[in-house]
């Protein structure tokens, strides 16, 4: 079996006209998408203040994963939520653009609690989220919650809100936990000109 090397540089190896590849753009929260009174730091990973963000890539793989670690307690959510979701106003899950796990356990769609998860996630905690266009699962401490959440619709990104003194980590890659089999980090989508 033959193997093949495509090189992409004129006039010799890495000589003149060699071009140099850019570092992939990394999934973090987007300071474009955030509430007014939100603060985010840690390049892209922390969130604290007041109202929510997103992140700054919409899932469009089959199955993505990601995870929060509650550094501080207080009023927080975590889940999915459309470009058009109201990001000053906490807590989310009060419209039909966010499906958002509070901090109490309970998840919320549209002002209706959808579902409740058996454990209450408490400060430390890592909650992992899975998506697969059909279900949004969470993990606790790498635990399934056995609580999916259903009829998500719309080009959605994951969202996080913040009150009353609550600060989150966010993780899109190198997880403290295993993401369910078949499952990846959110990729950013690339168009090729």
């Amino acid at each position: 079996m033959a193997s093949y090397v495509f090189c992409c540089c004129r006039d010799g190896a890495f000589g003149q006209g060699h071009v140099q590849m850019k570092d992939l753009p990394s999934v973090k929260l987007d300071t474009g998408f955030m509430g007014n009174d939100v603060v985010i730091v840690k390049n892209g990973r922390r969130i604290c203040g007041n109202g929510g963000a997103l992140a700054n890539a919409p899932i469009a793989q089959n199955k993505a994963y990601f995870e929060i670690k509650i550094q501080c307690t207080g009023a927080w959510g975590v889940g999915l939520a459309t470009r058009r979701c109201n990001l000053n106003k906490a807590p989310l899950g009060t419209d039909g653009e966010s499906w958002v796990l509070r901090q109490d356990g309970c998840i919320f769609h549209n002002s209706e609690e959808k579902g409740k998860l058996p454990d209450v996630p408490q400060e430390g905690d890592i909650l992992g989220l899975s998506y697969d266009h059909i279900e949004l699962n969470f993990f606790l401490n790498g635990s399934p919650m056995s609580s999916p959440l259903t009829g998500i619709k719309g080009t959605v990104y994951p969202v996080f809100y913040v009150d009353g003194g609550a600060v989150l980590d966010v993780q899109f890659e190198k997880f403290y936990h295993a993401p369910p089999p078949g499952f990846d980090p959110i990729m950013i989508e690339q168009s090729l000109l």
